[in-house]
């Protein structure tokens, strides 16, 4: 059994990159830029009028101004603001040569194409070419998870055809003749197969693409089978069940056999302890527990990075301090434990009642993890505690 923190290192080195395609950028909503992304003009691209207003020379803004010409956006001035003069302007258009400020029109009056200020306190009201961003300037780095505010970046330097990494493929499988398919009625000794559909989900959320490859009875010639032809067209395959000591288990022994090397065996993590990881080149297995609070858990920390640096991302998970609600105690201390937990209104963090890794309604309102250190029994309401977002 090693520890949460070599294992994370285990998984996180060493990993390819998956292929790169070119695709529109308004389909590339949670794909991973593959190359750093330029802006191909200034921005703004000329002094740009910020307000409603009268484009003319501070020095001149204690007396009647006359108007020159009024100036829309997308259109070009025509006229240069010499001393006493001014030039009608709207949000967004060109500034007149000569001006250096916009005197909004809520402070002015204007009568026979004449402008007197009714205040005299005005901003310069304009944005100066370039001073967001400059030509050939990088706006979005290789390795960014694209974002709905990203992809209006990529219009705004006509970045319409970015190349990105191409989706991890991964393959998911639940073990066990106890499991039925959620639209079946289970007999007096079988459950319903909760694991796969959250695994789906959960792999879905990262913009990878997913087959489901169904329930693997507890035979080991059918399951080598699965697992063989899986493994040409997948890069990653993961499994819930079948991995720990039972006479069932059948899937790290056949994983040795199909050349994989076991790098994982179990890990030192509460729920989640009997997990495997192998690698044989570029393919790559995880054997999570059978328990569905146990799968979940292990997905979000040790999978999910796993999964976006093959894709080129750097993730990271976001840990906050926060209090701690209530008094939380646990009995083991030896393993790294992770309690799905809700972050209330006052900022403070509420464990949930949790009957084990068996216990999915758990996570139902959970919206965070509470991290419990290697030999922490017991946690005092107030104290500050890592809470890993989910």
């Amino acid at each position: 059994m090693i520890t949460l923190e070599e294992a994370y290192k285990i998984v996180t080195s060493d990993l390819p990159r998956t292929a790169t395609e070119t695709i529109d950028f308004r389909m590339t909503a949670g794909r991973i830029l593959a190359e750093d992304i330029c802006s191909d003009m200034d921005m703004p691209p000329f002094d740009k009028a910020a307000v409603d207003g009268y484009a003319c020379r501070r020095a001149d803004i204690a007396n009647p101004m006359r108007v020159l010409e009024v100036i829309a956006a997308g259109k070009s001035p025509s006229k240069t603001i010499e001393p006493g003069t001014c030039s009608k302007i709207m949000t967004g258009a060109v500034m007149p040569e000569g001006a250096d400020c916009v005197v909004m029109v809520e402070q002015t009056i204007e009568k026979d194409s004449m402008v007197t200020l009714t205040d005299l306190k005005t901003k310069n009201n304009f944005a100066h070419k370039s001073e967001d961003i400059k030509k050939g300037e990088i706006v979005l780095a290789k390795g960014t998870c694209i974002k709905p505010q990203h992809i209006a970046v990529l219009a705004s330097v006509g970045a319409v055809l970015p190349v990105v990494y191409k989706k991890v493929r991964v393959c998911i499988f639940s073990t066990g003749d106890e499991l039925v398919e959620p639209d079946s009625i289970p007999d007096i000794s079988q459950i319903r197969n909760s694991n796969g559909s959250q695994l789906v989900s959960q792999a879905i959320r990262l913009g990878t693409e997913v087959t489901y490859g169904g329930i693997l009875p507890d035979n080991e010639t059918v399951t080598r089978s699965a697992i063989s032809e899986a493994l040409k067209n997948h890069d990653v395959l993961i499994f819930s069940g079948g991995i720990s000591m039972g006479d069932f288990d059948y899937i790290p022994g056949i994983l040795a056999e199909l050349g994989i090397s076991i790098l994982i065996r179990s890990i030192a993590v509460q729920p989640g302890k009997p997990t495997v990881f192998g690698r044989s080149g570029d393919k790559f297995i995880f054997a999570l527990p059978g328990n569905p609070v146990s799968s979940f858990n292990i997905f979000e920390i040790l999978a999910k990075p796993f999964i976006y640096r093959l894709m080129g991302y750097e993730w990271n998970p976001l840990i906050i301090r926060l209090p701690l609600a209530n008094d939380y105690v646990r009995k083991g201390t030896a393993r790294h434990g992770f309690v799905p937990a809700t972050i209330e209104n006052d900022g403070s963090v509420q464990p949930l009642v949790y009957n084990g890794s068996a216990h999915i309604n758990a996570l139902v309102s959970a919206n965070a993890l509470i991290s419990v250190p290697l030999g922490t029994a017991s946690i005092q309401k107030g104290e500050l505690v890592d809470v890993r977002l989910i």
